[in-house]
């Protein structure tokens, strides 16, 4: 089964391919550049990927200039690589997961663990480094780095015998062939200058998630001691020598670290032509808030409407579909629970604004109908069709603090006692007729 590549879209405008498969706890894994290519990945590391699936939920995705990601987009900054992160975390709608990340990749997920630690449980790193200096600038890291512009086959070929450690021809033109469809000379070039100043020896006392290290005894380029420094530095993390550079043995490793080993039932779907009352959110005046505050403050406060948002989900069964960075599509089986999470959602928010300084004003909107439902094996599907089109419009007519709803959902839960009155009808974008909505009066008294 070929992963279904899907595409997050970063807050600098930069599409990053990614992949999700299984059905579990989320784990997700940071790309090293110039070894990570979405599609082929799912092969390239079938045995670490594929058995990871059975008990996770994995994704995994492309850094901008390589892979299925932008390729002219060659910005490889620990700034502009933390946002391609950060654009799939919100993509997948996650809220805690593991980390996972070897070679190049551990740097960013270092920065990303140590600077988000209500977000990542665990850090699983894998034959990294923390300070470039200690390796990249080397002599001999200079003369293998200059074979990307007097050799670019041989360059890779030369990268499977040091780095990966391949003896076998066979390995060696496959890694080699792999690498070279993963990222342009010009990009791992890019790539080679940004990273020599890459250094999170700083973040790492900050690392609370758990975190284990993994290191090969035989690794040619980036010696055990690097691994060593990197476990030594972060506050009790486990450290285990390895002697296995085609990581065979390695799954079983992170599932007994994560602590499943068993595949867990699996997430509710919507069956084809099921009834569901879809409910969207939306933080009212999200852009100008980011231009006011900044991109770190905005985040944050999003990071609590997310929180908000999930938990009232979570209380109320409704099933998380995904988020815009912004705003949530969910659905539930039940109208009344819906209008009962809205309610506990606008409760909690204004609860919450009563002693913040900057408030979080949130709209929602509810429509009830037979959403088309995506067909995802091993992910989170999605929904589509009249159904959702409608509910996102009808959130998009409400104020912050507001719950609109539309026929459909009053008539359903009629006799619920729900406080309606009526806004009379409107024009929206996408509907030949006009549509009647209802404002929810949730506040009490």
């Amino acid at each position: 089964m070929e992963p279904q590549v899907r595409y997050a879209k970063t807050s600098d405008g930069v599409n990053i391919a990614f992949a999700s498969v299984g059905e579990g706890p989320p784990l997700v894994r940071v790309p090293a550049p110039g070894m990570n290519h979405v599609q082929r990945d799912w092969t390239m590391y079938s045995n670490v990927f594929q058995p990871l699936t059975s008990t996770f939920r994995l994704i995994w995705y492309d850094s901008r200039g390589t892979g299925l990601s932008d390729r002219d987009e060659i910005d490889f900054s620990m700034e502009a690589m933390a946002r391609d992160l950060e654009a799939v975390v919100d993509r997948t709608g996650l809220r805690s997961f593991a980390l996972m990340a070897f070679s190049d990749g551990v740097p960013m997920a270092v920065t990303y663990a140590a600077t988000s630690p209500g977000l990542v449980s665990h850090l699983i790193l894998m034959d990294g480094w923390a300070n470039s200096s200690d390796y990249i600038t080397s002599p001999a890291s200079q003369a293998y780095l200059s074979l990307i512009d007097q050799d670019w086959t041989l360059f890779t070929e030369t990268t499977a015998r040091v780095l990966a450690g391949f003896d076998d021809p066979r390995l060696i033109d496959i890694f080699g062939e792999h690498m070279r469809a993963c990222i342009e000379p010009e990009a791992l070039r890019a790539f080679s200058v940004a990273a020599k100043s890459y250094d999170v020896s700083a973040l790492l006392p900050d690392v609370t998630s758990e975190t284990l290290v993994l290191h090969n005894n035989d690794n040619r380029f980036f010696p055990v001691r690097a691994g060593q420094k990197l476990a030594a530095a972060i506050p009790d993390a486990r450290f285990m020598a390895i002697d296995d550079m085609i990581y065979e043995h390695v799954a079983p490793i992170v599932q007994e670290f994560l602590g499943t080993t068993e595949r867990p039932e699996p997430a509710e779907s919507v069956e084809p032509g099921a009834f569901r009352t879809i409910l969207f959110t939306d933080v009212e005046g999200s852009t100008a808030l980011t231009e006011r505050l900044g991109d770190a403050k905005a985040r944050e406060l999003l990071r609590e409407h997310e929180g908000i948002v999930r938990e009232a989900l979570k209380a109320h069964g409704g099933s998380e579909v995904k988020t815009m960075g912004d705003g949530f599509m969910a659905s539930f089986s039940s109208a009344t629970r819906a209008l009962e999470c809205a309610i506990a959602m606008q409760s909690a928010f204004s609860e919450r604004n009563e002693s913040a300084a900057e408030p979080i004003k949130v709209r929602i909107g509810l429509n009830a109908g037979e959403p088309i439902a995506e067909d995802d094996p091993g992910g989170r599907g999605d929904l589509f069709g009249t159904a959702v089109n409608l509910a996102a419009r009808i959130a998009g007519q409400a104020d912050g603090g507001e719950i609109l709803v539309s026929e459909a959902v009053r008539q359903i839960v009629a006799g619920k006692k729900f406080p309606f009155s009526d806004r009379g009808e409107t024009e929206l974008r996408g509907f030949e007729d006009r549509v009647r909505i209802y404002q929810v009066s949730w506040r009490e008294g």
